[in-house]
């Protein structure tokens, strides 16, 4: 759902992602989204992002369209390397009418930073492929403005030619490692102050929720006010993400509409302030000073591979079994083979051992158990596919759940390792109500 807030914004900025591997997905774009975010923290609104591969002539269209869509800025990120597919340099230089010349100060620095590299990695270089390489990466636009190497690639801010409309272009490395600590010295140039200048604030903010389908929510969101507010809903491992983008003179705006949502579904709405599920189970941990430990057999060490991703997890997280077959489950969790043998190994009562089992092996308040069937085999009528059980537990209190997840077998165990997080959430709100 779409507000004015698009209309408001007083700057807009479009964002080209270049390579084929990015292209066909064999590498991740984290580039458009990182500068997607600096972007609106500055007050520019993005209207597009447009991923391309190494071809100069869908690069160039993709630079004709956004030059005439009505962008104040344009920045493109990779194909600045020195081999013969990194075309972006060249191909700006044409699109801005601004001829590329050699800049010979520029090719000594390039060429003292790649002899560094060469020689402290133990590489043996061809001289003259080195040179080339080097000399091709030192070739700037007339009156472009040079971002110094963080890697071996300089960047650039590509002003259009004297005479030619359209607005200036961002230069910018590929790899996030260059490209980021690059992007203050492209954003504090005079040619893109003066094409923002423009930018107002522009805020962002986060709810989270869960249990709730979209199609209830979406009744919800009929029965609020959002004019003045962009609204996007995303479901996610069964959560829903609702981010909302507004102005500032819209704040109440906003407040009304969270007022909304939680008053219609209460608790469902598990984070009005956008942390997610993991700073609020990481949060109330520390907050108590409890500890937890995890023993796991589909998701096989998943669920605390995810509780340790936050720098300081060691105050709570003691640790986790994999307990992948059933001689694990007895040898490690201390459940009993009995108990398997009558029930089989993905049960209710197998969790409940689980979760038991890793609090009382490692010593810690809290214990999570999870045992199901990931696929694509091991099915049954009675345990088909997606079948995983959970158990969460306390020494005076558990919360246990059967779910059926959907999905193929990357799906079953990454949604699992997000139900079992809803779940400590759930034991813990409501051992924190009971005093």
């Amino acid at each position: 759902m779409t507000g004015s807030v698009a209309e408001r914004a007083g700057a807009r900025a479009g964002i080209v992602v270049t390579g084929t591997e990015v292209l066909t997905g064999r590498v991740t774009d984290r580039n458009g989204p990182w500068l997607a975010e600096q972007l609106r923290l500055a007050g520019v609104d993005i209207a597009h992002v447009v991923v391309v591969g190494d071809r100069p002539e869908d690069l160039t269209r993709s630079l004709e369209f956004l030059a005439t869509s009505g962008m104040d800025l344009v920045i493109t990120s990779g194909g600045l390397g020195p081999t013969a597919d990194d075309l972006t340099a060249e191909v700006v230089a044409q699109a801005q009418g601004r001829p590329a010349r050699l800049d010979t100060d520029l090719e000594s620095r390039v060429g003292g930073i790649v002899e560094s590299l060469s020689r402290g990695r133990g590489w043996r270089t061809d001289p003259e492929a080195t040179a080339a390489g080097v000399r091709k990466q030192a070739m700037v636009p007339e009156g472009a403005t040079v971002l110094e190497p963080v890697g071996t690639a300089p960047g650039l801010v590509v002003p259009v030619a004297e005479g030619r409309s359209g607005p200036p272009v961002v230069v910018l490395p590929g790899p996030p490692s260059e490209l980021q600590p690059m992007w203050p010295d492209a954003f504090g140039t005079a040619v893109v102050q003066e094409a923002l200048r423009g930018a107002v604030e522009l805020r962002q903010s986060t709810v989270r929720m869960w249990g709730v389908p979209e199609s209830q929510l979406s009744a919800t969101m009929r029965g609020l006010d959002l004019a003045d507010l962009e609204v996007t809903t995303c479901l996610r491992d069964g959560e829903l993400e609702i981010v909302t983008r507004y102005g500032p003179s819209s704040q109440e705006a906003y407040d009304a509409f969270v007022a909304g949502l939680v008053d219609e579904h209460g608790e469902r709405v598990y984070s009005p302030d956008g942390r997610t599920v993991d700073d609020l189970v990481a949060d109330t941990l520390l907050e108590r000073g409890w500890t937890i430990a995890t023993a796991e057999s589909c998701t096989a060490g998943l669920l605390a591979g995810r509780l340790t991703e936050r720098a300081g997890s060691s105050a709570y997280v003691l640790g986790g079994l994999v307990v992948y077959s059933n001689q694990a489950k007895h040898d490690l969790a201390g459940v009993d083979s009995a108990l398997i043998e009558r029930v089989g190994a993905v049960s209710e009562e197998v969790a409940e051992a689980l979760a038991a089992g890793a609090r009382e092996r490692l010593g810690t308040d809290v214990g999570v158990g999870i045992t199901g069937v990931a696929g694509p085999g091991g099915g049954t009528a009675e345990k088909p596919v997606g079948t995983v059980h959970f158990c969460v537990s306390t020494a005076t209190d558990s919360v246990a759940r059967r779910v059926q997840v959907p999905g193929d077998r990357a799906a079953v165990r990454q949604r699992s390792t997000t139900i079992a997080l809803h779940l400590v959430r759930e034991l813990l709100a409501r051992a924190g109500s009971d005093g």
